[in-house]
């Protein structure tokens, strides 16, 4: 009989371990606690509006089309991926930039703010896809149980070309000094990391995936990537089992016995937790069975959680593109509120995605689907009244930047913040984007992606091996699926 193989947790992590383990001929269920599967990339429905709740931005699409070619699939098999142009745009205290998705334009743009940094972007992302490809086509793709999987030529012949022992912030001063232009290079960083400062300058390798490889948008939203996951899920014969609350794992001679889900114990061979680590660990298991202390989590740089508010509009508003990053107040200061006082920012800069640029399906016609996102530090309190007064901080910013009223044009509106991160999905501290992306906290010394106390339990997504984001997460599924199918054999 095959073995059969619980997965906590419908994200892209679950997903992508539970496909790969029936497909090498495991018996998988999925268990999924909310009423509709995909985690943090969810969807919200109302009056004719599609949002997006959670990731918006889609990069290294290679990453997608590795895991659909796995399964004799390719992305058109399943939504129409755009690729967009310009990639973003960014609102300074001087007025916008649009970056382009050509590569000379992007030239051009880096020459006309500071002179020679054309040729610096040439080097700086030459040596960034050096990174990307030792990274995201090698290192990453190691379960990082012991440090010395790294003991190999490439990694340590490369080992100084990777530049982990240097901050971000250092190495990209060493080709640029205007203001402006850090900021483009820092903002992967600040919004899904850690401070620019405290983050080494591997991650320039987000640089080139963000430059060069290009920013997309599959047509339908996110979500149509979670129906694709799903498809092939099922086509796996996967089950997969929504509104089921897994409760316990009980234990028995170092092995994960049964799962308690909705207060019914049910028997597996392996369980694999691509939900919330810190949730299995303080809240799923006995003391005697976690890896971690209370006090490993506390000690532990947490990335950004999020305010976000979905806000359809009844009319279209000009001068938004698909991706807006307002950085028109000081981005080291924002930077420190989040991660140093862990306070609520004075002049938080932030982020609107307005896909119905892109995508006429995600609202009504001549309406206007936008998403604002402003990253704040996990843990702080949130209130109704807080959420209230940054909803009419952020929108007399976009008001002033757009030269149109939005307040009045509002007919839908919803707001997520920390409660909400904590209540759908057991995230530690209402996070949003896992674990900061130090040094003290990449490769090796991320939390196991295998129990240190159960030999029959391991974990996949944010808060282990890789790391944020979806790409690491679709990654961090199939590399625990290997390492199941190699105890295995």
């Amino acid at each position: 009989m095959p073995k059969k193989i619980a997965v906590i947790g419908s994200g892209f992590a679950g997903l992508s371990a539970a496909s790969y383990l029936a497909k090498g001929g495991y018996e998988v269920t999925v268990f999924e606690k909310n009423s509709q599967i995909g985690g943090r990339a969810r969807t919200w429905e109302k009056d004719g509006f599609t949002f997006d709740m959670g990731p918006s931005w889609y990069w290294m699409p290679e990453v997608f089309e590795k895991f659909y070619a796995d399964f004799g699939h390719t992305c058109s098999d399943f939504y129409e991926l755009k690729r967009l142009d310009p990639s973003y745009r960014v609102y300074f205290e001087d007025g916008p930039i649009d970056i382009p998705a050509n590569y000379e334009k992007l030239r051009a743009l880096f020459e006309s703010i500071e002179k020679g940094s054309a040729q610096k972007l040439d080097a700086f992302l030459e040596d960034a896809a050096y990174k990307y490809d030792v990274g995201v086509n090698d290192l990453v793709h190691r379960p990082s149980l012991k440090i010395s999987e790294f003991f190999d030529r490439r990694v340590i012949a490369g080992m100084f070309k990777m530049h982990l022992l240097k901050s971000f912030t250092k190495y990209a001063q060493k080709y640029f000094s205007h203001p402006k232009l850090l900021s483009l290079l820092e903002f992967p960083i600040l919004f899904l990391g850690a401070k620019p400062e405290n983050t080494p300058a591997l991650y320039s390798l987000m640089n080139y995936a963000d430059m060069k490889l290009g920013t997309w948008y599959p047509m339908g939203g996110m979500h149509q990537v979670i129906k694709a996951f799903e498809t092939i899920a099922l086509q796996q014969n996967v089950k997969i089992i929504t509104n089921a609350n897994v409760d316990y794992l009980h234990t028995e001679n170092g092995n994960v016995r049964t799962l308690e889900v909705n207060g019914e114990h049910l028997q597996f061979d392996d369980v694999i937790g691509a939900c919330d680590y810190e949730h299995i660990e303080s809240k799923l298991l006995s003391e005697k069975d976690r890896s971690y202390k209370s006090s490993y989590w506390e000690t532990r740089t947490m990335a950004p959680s999020a305010l976000i508010f979905y806000v359809g509009l009844n009319k279209k508003v000009p001068h938004l593109e698909h991706h807006n990053l307002f950085f028109d107040k000081d981005f080291a200061k924002h930077a420190t509120e989040i991660y140093d006082t862990k306070t609520w920012p004075k002049e938080p800069l932030f982020y609107v995605c307005a896909p119905s640029k892109t995508d006429a399906s995600v609202a009504p016609e001549n309406h206007e689907n936008i998403f604002i996102l402003m990253p704040i530090a996990p843990g702080i309190d949130d209130t109704e009244e807080t959420r209230d007064q940054y909803l009419n901080i952020l929108l007399d910013r976009l008001t002033l930047w757009l030269k149109t009223d939005i307040k009045s044009s509002i007919v839908v509106k919803r707001s997520y913040c920390i409660k909400d991160f904590k209540d759908d999905y057991n995230s530690y501290k209402g996070n949003a984007y896992g674990l900061a992306n130090t040094l003290k906290q990449t490769a090796f010394f991320k939390p196991k992606m295998k129990s240190k106390t159960l030999k029959n339990l391991y974990y996949a997504g944010q808060l282990t091996t890789p790391g944020p984001g979806v790409p690491p997460s679709i990654i961090s599924g199939s590399v625990v699926a290997s390492l199941i199918q190699n105890r295995s054999l």
